[in-house]
C-alpha cells in the first residue's frame, strides 16, 4: 500500500497535558518529560532516554514518561525492554491510550499484525481521536485485504484530520483496490491539488494519468519520484515500468522494474511488469517473475 507503507508506525509521544497520571506530578518531572519529547523529535535518542529516565526518578509511576521511554527503546531496537516499559505503563493506568498504541507498534515490529490491531483498537476505545492508532489500524486492515473495514477507518481519519494527505491517499488507494476507480480518481485529483507536495498523492495521480492514457504526463511525474529510496521510490519505478510497457518499450520496462526490485524484491507491480516485458521479448524467465495471486479477506 503506497500511503500506508510510507508511514513510520506512528511513534507518537505523550505530554502530560490532559493526561491522568496520579498522584500530581512534580513540576521537574513534567519539565523533563517535555524535554525528552523535544529531544526525540530532533532524533536524539540518548538525550531523550536520559530525560525520560530522570523524570521517572521523580515519580516511577509517571505513565507518560514510561510510555515515552518505551518508544525510545523501540527505536533503539530493544524490543524486550520496550515491552516491559509499555506494559508497566498500561498496568499503572489502563485508561491512557498511548501505552496500548505503543504495544501495537511493538507487536508490528515482532511480526504480529493481528495482535497489533487489537492494541490499536484498545487505544481507540479510550481515545477515538488518536490519529496514529487509527492510521496504523487502517493500514493493517488494508494489508490484510480487509478493504471494506480499511475504507471505514480511512473515512474516519479524513473526518478527524482533513489536513492529512496520508489519510486521503490511504482512502483513495483502498477505493482503487475495491474497484471503485471513479470515486478514487475524484479523491486523488482534488487532494493532489490541495497537497502538491505529497509524494503519495503525486504517485496516485500518475496512476490516474496512466489509466486515462496520459502516458507522457505520468512518466514525467513518476521520474521525479524515483530519486527516493523508500516505498514511494519503489512504487514510482514499478509504475514507470508499467508506463514503459504502455509505450511499447519492454527493455526500458525491464530496467525500471529491476530498479524497483533492487529496493524491494517483493514489489508485486514491478514483478508483474518484468514478467510481461520478458514475455514480450520471448524470454523464458517470464514465468518466474509472475506474482503469486492472493485472495483478499473481508
Amino acid at each position: 500500500m503506497t500511503a500506508g507503507q510510507s508511514l513510520l508506525l506512528g511513534l507518537v509521544l505523550l505530554s502530560v497535558f490532559g493526561c491522568v497520571s496520579r498522584p500530581p506530578l512534580p513540576p521537574k518531572a513534567v519539565e523533563l518529560n517535555n524535554s525528552g519529547i523535544r529531544s526525540l523529535a530532533e532524533g536524539d535518542l540518548e538525550a531523550a532516554g536520559a530525560s525520560f529516565t530522570l523524570a521517572l526518578e521523580y515519580n516511577p509511576r509517571f505513565v507518560e514518561a514510561l510510555s515515552n521511554l518505551g518508544l525510545v527503546e523501540l527505536q533503539r531496537g530493544n524490543l524486550t525492554r520496550a515491552g516491559q516499559l509499555l506494559r508497566r505503563a498500561r498496568r499503572i493506568n489502563p485508561a491512557v491510550a498511548q501505552p496500548h498504541h505503543g504495544l501495537g507498534v511493538l507487536a508490528e515490529r515482532e511480526g504480529q499484525p493481528s495482535q497489533a490491531a487489537r492494541h490499536y483498537r484498545a487505544a481507540l476505545a479510550i481515545d477515538p481521536g488518536f490519529i496514529a492508532a487509527r492510521l496504523n489500524l487502517a493500514r493493517l486492515l488494508f494489508e490484510a485485504g480487509q478493504l471494506l473495514h480499511a475504507k471505514v477507518e480511512f473515512e474516519k481519519l479524513v473526518r478527524l484530520d482533513s489536513e492529512s494527505p496520508v489519510s486521503h491517499a490511504g482512502l483513495a488507494e483502498t477505493l482503487i483496490r475495491l474497484g471503485r476507480h471513479d470515486e478514487a480518481e475524484t479523491v486523488i485529483v482534488e487532494q493532489a491539488a490541495r497537497f502538491p507536495d505529497s509524494a503519495a498523492l503525486q504517485l496516485l495521480l500518475a496512476r490516474v494519468e496512466l489509466r486515462r492514457g496520459a502516458i507522457e504526463a505520468a512518466v514525467s511525474r513518476l521520474i521525479k519520484l524515483t530519486a527516493r529510496r523508500d516505498v514511494i521510490g519503489v512504487s514510482a519505478f514499478s509504475w514507470l515500468a508499467v508506463a514503459e510497457l504502455a509505450r511499447g518499450r519492454p527493455r526500458h520496462a525491464i530496467g525500471a522494474a529491476q530498479r524497483a526490485l533492487a529496493l524491494d524484491k517483493q514489489a508485486s507491480v514491478a514483478r508483474h511488469a518484468l514478467s510481461v516485458a520478458l514475455e514480450r521479448l520471448g524470454d523464458p524467465r517470464a514465468n518466474q517473475w509472475r506474482p503469486q495471486a492472493t485472495k483478499p479477506r473481508e
